[in-house]
Protein backbone atom coordinates (compact mmCIF):
# COMPACT_ATOMS: atom_id res chain seq x y z
CA UNK A 1 0.00 0.00 0.00
CA UNK A 2 1.46 3.34 -1.09
CA UNK A 3 -1.33 5.91 -1.13
CA UNK A 4 -0.77 9.56 -1.97
CA UNK A 5 -3.67 12.03 -1.87
CA UNK A 6 -3.16 15.27 -3.77
CA UNK A 7 -4.85 17.89 -1.67
CA UNK A 8 -5.87 21.53 -1.50
CA UNK A 9 -7.38 22.87 1.72
CA UNK A 10 -11.16 23.20 1.60
CA UNK A 11 -11.66 20.95 -1.43
CA UNK A 12 -13.17 17.49 -1.91
CA UNK A 13 -9.88 15.83 -0.99
CA UNK A 14 -11.13 16.34 2.58
CA UNK A 15 -13.43 13.36 2.01
CA UNK A 16 -10.59 11.02 1.12
CA UNK A 17 -8.29 12.12 3.94
CA UNK A 18 -11.18 11.82 6.42
CA UNK A 19 -11.97 8.29 5.26
CA UNK A 20 -8.34 7.20 5.53
CA UNK A 21 -8.27 8.52 9.09
CA UNK A 22 -11.48 6.69 10.03
CA UNK A 23 -10.16 3.42 8.61
CA UNK A 24 -6.58 3.90 9.81
CA UNK A 25 -5.31 3.60 6.23
CA UNK A 26 -1.75 4.96 5.96
CA UNK A 27 -1.53 7.71 3.37
CA UNK A 28 0.68 10.58 2.36
CA UNK A 29 -1.06 13.92 1.81
CA UNK A 30 0.67 16.07 -0.78
CA UNK A 31 -0.57 19.65 -0.77
CA UNK A 32 -0.32 20.97 -4.32
CA UNK A 33 -0.12 24.41 -5.86
CA UNK A 34 -3.69 25.25 -6.90
CA UNK A 35 -2.57 28.06 -9.16
CA UNK A 36 -3.83 28.16 -12.72
CA UNK A 37 -0.43 27.44 -14.25
CA UNK A 38 0.17 24.30 -12.19
CA UNK A 39 -3.35 23.01 -12.75
CA UNK A 40 -2.83 23.35 -16.50
CA UNK A 41 0.57 21.64 -16.46
CA UNK A 42 0.96 18.34 -18.38
CA UNK A 43 2.15 16.54 -15.25
CA UNK A 44 -0.93 17.46 -13.25
CA UNK A 45 -3.31 16.90 -16.16
CA UNK A 46 -1.90 13.37 -16.46
CA UNK A 47 -3.32 12.73 -12.99
CA UNK A 48 -6.42 14.90 -13.22
CA UNK A 49 -7.58 15.56 -16.81
CA UNK A 50 -9.70 18.56 -15.83
CA UNK A 51 -7.03 20.06 -13.59
CA UNK A 52 -9.13 19.73 -10.44
CA UNK A 53 -8.40 18.14 -7.07
CA UNK A 54 -8.28 15.61 -5.66
CA UNK A 55 -6.29 12.94 -7.37
CA UNK A 56 -4.92 9.84 -5.69
CA UNK A 57 -2.15 7.35 -6.33
CA UNK A 58 -2.19 3.85 -4.92
CA UNK A 59 0.97 2.25 -6.24
CA UNK A 60 0.65 2.28 -10.01
CA UNK A 61 -3.03 3.24 -9.93
CA UNK A 62 -3.98 6.89 -10.33
CA UNK A 63 -7.61 8.02 -10.14
CA UNK A 64 -9.56 11.26 -9.82
CA UNK A 65 -13.07 12.04 -8.45
CA UNK A 66 -13.41 12.02 -4.67
CA UNK A 67 -16.43 9.70 -4.60
CA UNK A 68 -14.60 7.11 -6.69
CA UNK A 69 -11.60 7.30 -4.36
CA UNK A 70 -13.82 6.82 -1.32
CA UNK A 71 -15.48 3.76 -2.82
CA UNK A 72 -12.20 2.28 -4.04
CA UNK A 73 -10.61 2.57 -0.61
CA UNK A 74 -13.68 1.02 1.03
CA UNK A 75 -13.76 -1.88 -1.41
CA UNK A 76 -10.05 -2.57 -1.24
CA UNK A 77 -9.06 -1.84 2.35
CA UNK A 78 -12.08 -1.49 4.66
CA UNK A 79 -13.04 -5.15 5.14
CA UNK A 80 -16.72 -4.24 5.18
CA UNK A 81 -16.41 -1.26 7.50
CA UNK A 82 -18.28 2.02 6.90
CA UNK A 83 -20.55 0.68 4.18
CA UNK A 84 -23.47 -1.79 4.20
CA UNK A 85 -23.34 -4.97 2.20
CA UNK A 86 -23.96 -4.28 -1.52
CA UNK A 87 -27.28 -5.48 -2.88
CA UNK A 88 -29.15 -4.97 0.40
CA UNK A 89 -31.71 -2.25 1.15
CA UNK A 90 -29.16 -0.58 3.42
CA UNK A 91 -26.62 -0.79 0.61
CA UNK A 92 -29.08 0.90 -1.75
CA UNK A 93 -29.68 3.75 0.71
CA UNK A 94 -25.94 4.08 1.22
CA UNK A 95 -25.41 4.54 -2.52
CA UNK A 96 -28.37 6.89 -2.71
CA UNK A 97 -26.90 9.28 -0.14
CA UNK A 98 -23.37 9.10 -1.56
CA UNK A 99 -24.66 10.06 -5.00
CA UNK A 100 -27.07 12.63 -3.61
CA UNK A 101 -24.30 14.42 -1.72
CA UNK A 102 -22.29 14.98 -4.87
CA UNK A 103 -24.60 14.70 -7.88
CA UNK A 104 -27.59 16.60 -6.45
CA UNK A 105 -26.61 18.64 -3.39
CA UNK A 106 -23.16 19.80 -4.49
CA UNK A 107 -24.41 21.18 -7.82
CA UNK A 108 -26.27 24.24 -6.48
CA UNK A 109 -23.48 24.76 -3.95
CA UNK A 110 -21.03 24.85 -6.84
CA UNK A 111 -23.16 27.44 -8.62
CA UNK A 112 -23.16 29.57 -5.48
CA UNK A 113 -19.39 29.27 -5.18
CA UNK A 114 -18.86 30.22 -8.81
CA UNK A 115 -20.98 33.35 -8.62
CA UNK A 116 -20.00 34.44 -5.12
CA UNK A 117 -16.30 33.62 -4.95
CA UNK A 118 -14.62 32.10 -7.97
CA UNK A 119 -15.58 34.05 -11.08
CA UNK A 120 -14.36 37.61 -11.67
CA UNK A 121 -16.84 40.03 -10.14
CA UNK A 122 -18.04 41.32 -13.51
CA UNK A 123 -19.04 37.77 -14.51
CA UNK A 124 -21.04 36.98 -11.39
CA UNK A 125 -24.81 36.66 -11.72
CA UNK A 126 -26.77 37.25 -8.49
CA UNK A 127 -29.79 35.37 -9.85
CA UNK A 128 -27.68 32.21 -10.14
CA UNK A 129 -26.75 32.53 -6.47
CA UNK A 130 -30.39 32.93 -5.45
CA UNK A 131 -31.45 29.97 -7.57
CA UNK A 132 -28.63 27.91 -6.05
CA UNK A 133 -29.77 28.81 -2.56
CA UNK A 134 -33.30 27.68 -3.31
CA UNK A 135 -32.14 24.38 -4.83
CA UNK A 136 -29.77 23.76 -1.95
CA UNK A 137 -32.63 24.40 0.45
CA UNK A 138 -34.62 21.60 -1.14
CA UNK A 139 -31.63 19.31 -0.64
CA UNK A 140 -31.36 20.36 3.00
CA UNK A 141 -35.05 19.54 3.43
CA UNK A 142 -34.30 15.99 2.24
CA UNK A 143 -31.44 15.59 4.72
CA UNK A 144 -33.50 17.14 7.52
CA UNK A 145 -36.28 14.60 7.02
CA UNK A 146 -33.85 11.75 7.68
CA UNK A 147 -31.61 13.04 10.46
CA UNK A 148 -34.61 14.33 12.39
CA UNK A 149 -35.13 10.70 13.44
CA UNK A 150 -31.61 9.26 13.58
CA UNK A 151 -28.04 10.36 14.22
CA UNK A 152 -26.72 9.56 10.74
CA UNK A 153 -28.01 8.99 7.23
CA UNK A 154 -28.16 5.25 7.93
CA UNK A 155 -28.44 3.42 11.24
CA UNK A 156 -24.78 4.11 12.02
CA UNK A 157 -21.94 6.27 10.72
CA UNK A 158 -20.87 5.31 7.18
CA UNK A 159 -18.86 6.78 4.34
CA UNK A 160 -22.12 8.31 3.08
CA UNK A 161 -21.83 10.69 6.02
CA UNK A 162 -18.32 11.57 4.88
CA UNK A 163 -19.61 12.32 1.41
CA UNK A 164 -22.43 14.42 2.86
CA UNK A 165 -20.17 16.11 5.38
CA UNK A 166 -18.24 17.95 2.71
CA UNK A 167 -21.43 19.24 1.08
CA UNK A 168 -22.71 20.39 4.47
CA UNK A 169 -19.41 22.16 5.09
CA UNK A 170 -20.05 24.21 1.96
CA UNK A 171 -23.67 24.80 2.92
CA UNK A 172 -22.55 26.13 6.30
CA UNK A 173 -19.90 28.31 4.67
CA UNK A 174 -22.58 29.90 2.46
CA UNK A 175 -24.91 30.55 5.40
CA UNK A 176 -27.49 27.93 4.40
CA UNK A 177 -27.51 25.99 7.67
CA UNK A 178 -29.81 27.95 9.95
CA UNK A 179 -32.77 27.62 12.31
CA UNK A 180 -34.87 26.18 9.48
CA UNK A 181 -32.76 23.00 9.62
CA UNK A 182 -32.17 22.23 13.30
CA UNK A 183 -31.72 18.48 12.89
CA UNK A 184 -29.28 18.91 10.00
CA UNK A 185 -27.33 21.49 11.97
CA UNK A 186 -27.08 19.04 14.87
CA UNK A 187 -26.13 16.23 12.49
CA UNK A 188 -23.34 18.30 11.00
CA UNK A 189 -22.14 19.17 14.50
CA UNK A 190 -21.80 15.44 15.18
CA UNK A 191 -19.77 15.02 12.01
CA UNK A 192 -17.52 17.98 12.84
CA UNK A 193 -16.86 16.50 16.29
CA UNK A 194 -15.28 13.39 14.77
CA UNK A 195 -11.51 13.22 14.94
CA UNK A 196 -11.32 12.30 11.27
CA UNK A 197 -13.16 15.42 10.15
CA UNK A 198 -11.01 17.62 12.34
CA UNK A 199 -7.83 16.01 11.07
CA UNK A 200 -8.86 16.42 7.41
CA UNK A 201 -9.67 20.07 7.98
CA UNK A 202 -6.26 20.72 9.56
CA UNK A 203 -4.14 19.21 6.77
Amino acid sequence: MSITIYHVSGTRSIRVIWLCYELDIPCQVEVIDFGKQYRASPGWRAKSPTGKVPAMDDGELTIFESGAMVQYLLDRYANGLLQPKPGTPAGAFYQQWCWFAEATFARPLGDIAQHMLIRPEKERIPAVVEDGRQRAGVCLDAVEAVVRHQDYLLDSFTAADIMMGYSLMLAERFGLLNEDFPATTAYFARLKARDGYQYAMRV
